[in-house]
């Protein structure tokens, strides 16, 4: 195959000075060719859904690229995708041929536009006086904007975007020469985080674009980001604990991660936008808006005891809140670590004391290697919830709730096990592979360890083997589940080193490829539609934002013929009714569910708001409206109280409303089951 480079040079004039970009050389490797010729061969054949990459799937891969360098549409012009749809039909016969070069000459396209927004920003907006009287509004999210017909349009959208940015500043009480340094930093480091980028960078950008195109848990490694993936499943890594993905301009917090600095500091949650990040206590902020999600994850991450600041736009006020900024100090995240907790909570209900069970599941994990080697004693979720329910056995308790949320999954094993102490035996979950063949894992363990009342606690969050083990305590009417909708992804995936296919002097990267996917014993797929809870709490989160049903690319929601198993009867229509009723009447009365109500409402429309006011007097009273709204859920006095100011007996104060409420529902299944 052909090689061949180019050279892309960045010289930008800053002030008086000249900012300059070392050229970058882009040069197509052998292994390129040949690595897209193989994966797109092991997709064809050997992902679950079986589809050619043909001309439709061409179209999604150059749409989908597109995306992927210009998710804003901020840089390419109009005139330039209608010179890329010359490639739209093309991109599958080059890859079977071995030729990425379309991925290249689209990068070279993009750099030059790239600098040409740079030179703009630099020489006629950082250090621009904006009016800031003018009525006039920006829009943070551009997913459904035209690409711009010309370079005044985007000189237009630039303004717009300097502009809030400059608001922005001005507002945390900085001066016009102190906006102009700050924002000249900011964009001086982005184009030089830009000038970093090299020929495996753009090769793994488009390759893992294939592959997303199949389905959004389908990805290339380049070798370099193959050894990171491996290190965090190897459940071993530096850090806050979080999981990140690009919003626009934005880097936001796709996942907390039970047990990181990030879940224990209770400072910092899911959908809230990370703008700045800075090291140790002294560190200089630096702005990260606009970065390469890569780059952010860089300053974020580092050695155990170190401090960063990460300056935050909390989800709960959104794009037109105060910035935060927050302190964690990193640690050594093991997920092996992340083990089951209990507690047991004092209730009284009519009178009636009760104790209630609480054990909190932040993943399926499991000692694969003990387990192999026959280690009867192996760690694993199974063995410590058992050992849990049996002490808490031993205290009396009344009743339990197994808190799912935010439990992304882990060993199957384990969910099929887990299921395994709350039923006698029967099938747990069918899976059904790439060939159509369907394989019914089942709890061949007759022995039962609990059978009292049981509610599972799930939310968006909840995924993959918490779906499983949702979805079967359901089918069973074994406990009822309470919550949010749970994220959808009922697929398998597994790795598959491109070594072993591609003979090259240059080491080739890996795919991950969805093999299999998840069935309930009633036969309903647990992908896209997740698990429905009996019982819906207040939610915040849209599932066209979060979770599978937010990709294009996801696989669908089917059923195949479900497997014979018994139902008990703990579980039905009546008891469910029951439980819904006294669930509503708390929601028209109790305070703290109705702050809960008020806030999701709240939250929701602050997930839909994508645009603010570049007039400085009403910008500050948006901050502060979203501010003032969201002090008025945090203040206390959110318990009932009697006439003398009292809590009403009986009453949970605590300030997880999701386990409180679940903890209520609790307590009416047992006296249901008592009646």
């Amino acid at each position: 195959m052909k090689r061949f480079g180019f050279l892309v040079g960045l010289v930008l004039v800053v002030g008086a000075h000249a900012f300059a970009v070392p050229d970058s050389v882009f040069q197509i490797k052998p292994v390129y060719g040949k690595q897209a010729r193989i994966v797109t061969s092991i997709l064809e054949t050997g992902h679950f859904r079986k589809l050619p990459f043909n001309d439709s799937l061409s179209s999604v891969v150059l749409d989908g690229y597109l995306s992927s360098l210009d998710n804003s549409k901020i840089y390419f012009l109009k005139s330039d995708i209608h010179a890329f749809e010359k490639y739209r039909y093309q991109l599958d016969d080059l890859a079977r041929a071995e030729r990425v070069e379309p991925a290249f000459d689209i990068y070279k396209v993009f750099q030059k536009r790239f600098k040409e927004r740079m030179d703009y920003v630099m020489k006629h907006l950082v250090g621009k006086e904006f009016d800031f009287t003018k009525d006039e509004e920006y829009e943070t999210n551009r997913d459904n904007a035209p690409w711009p017909a010309n370079v005044d349009d985007l000189n237009a959208i630039w303004t717009q975007i300097i502009k809030n940015q400059a608001l922005s500043l001005k507002l945390t009480g900085k001066t016009q020469p102190e906006i102009k340094e700050a924002l000249e930093k900011r964009y001086e480091r982005f184009i030089k985080s830009m000038s970093q980028t090299n020929s495996d960078d753009i090769f793994s950008t488009y390759l893992n674009t294939i592959a997303e195109s199949y389905d959004p848990h389908t990805n290339y490694f380049s070798p370099r980001t193959a050894d990171v993936f491996k290190q965090n499943m190897a459940q071993s890594f530096e850090g806050i604990g979080a999981r990140l993905q690009s919003d626009n301009d934005y880097t936001k917090i796709a996942e907390i991660l039970p047990g990181g600095p990030a879940e224990k500091s209770k400072l910092i949650h899911a959908n809230d936008r990370i703008i700045g990040v800075a090291q140790g206590d002294e560190g200089e902020m630096v702005d990260v808006i606009g970065w390469r999600l890569d780059e952010v994850v860089k300053l974020i991450k580092g050695p155990k005891g170190t401090r960063v600041r990460l300056n935050v736009l909390p989800a709960e006020t959104g794009v037109t809140g105060h910035a935060v900024v927050i302190t964690l100090v990193r640690d050594k995240i093991k997920l092996e670590d992340l083990t089951a907790k209990k507690q047991v909570i004092e209730y009284t209900k009519d009178g009636k004391q009760m104790k209630l069970g609480v054990i909190t599941l932040p993943s399926f994990y499991m000692d694969w290697e003990a387990y192999q080697k026959g280690d009867p004693n192996y760690n694993s979720t199974t063995g410590d919830v058992k050992k849990h329910i049996k002490e808490m056995q031993t205290q009396g308790i009344d009743g339990l709730v197994l808190d799912l949320r935010n439990n992304g999954g882990g060993s199957l094993k384990e969910a099929v096990d887990l299921t395994g102490l709350f039923i006698k035996n029967g099938p747990v979950v069918q899976v059904k592979n790439s060939m159509k063949r369907t394989e019914v894992l089942e709890d061949e363990d007759n022995s039962l360890l609990y059978n009292g009342p049981l509610v599972v606690l799930i939310n968006r969050f909840s995924a993959s083997a918490s779906e499983i083990f949702a979805g079967a305590i359901q089918d069973y009417g074994r406990g009822v589940v309470v919550g949010e909708s749970s994220y959808g992804k009922g697929t398998v995936q597994t790795m598959v080193e491109l070594d072993r296919f591609v003979q090259d002097k240059d080491q080739a990267g890996s795919l991950k490829l969805t093999v299999q996917k998840f069935y309930r014993v009633n036969g309903s797929s647990t992908q896209h539609k997740g698990v429905t809870p009996d019982i819906k709490l207040p939610s915040a989160l849209d599932p066209d934002q979060f979770g599978e049903s937010s990709s294009p690319a996801a696989l669908p929601w089917d059923e195949i013929r479900g497997t014979l198993y018994q139902r008990t009867p703990y579980i039905n229509s009546k008891v469910l009714t029951s439980l819904t009723r006294t669930h509503q009447d708390r929601l028209k009365t109790d305070a703290q569910l109705l702050d809960l109500v008020h806030q999701t409402e709240e939250a929701r429309r602050n997930f839909n708001q994508t645009k603010v006011s570049l007039n400085e007097d009403k910008r500050k009273k948006e901050m502060e409206e979203a501010e003032r709204k969201v002090s008025a859920t945090r203040k206390p006095g959110n318990v009932q109280l009697d006439k003398e100011g009292k809590p009403v007996t009986g009453t949970l104060n605590m300030e997880d409303e999701y386990l409180r409420e679940g903890l209520f529902i609790l307590s009416d299944l047992i006296s249901s089951r008592i009646g």
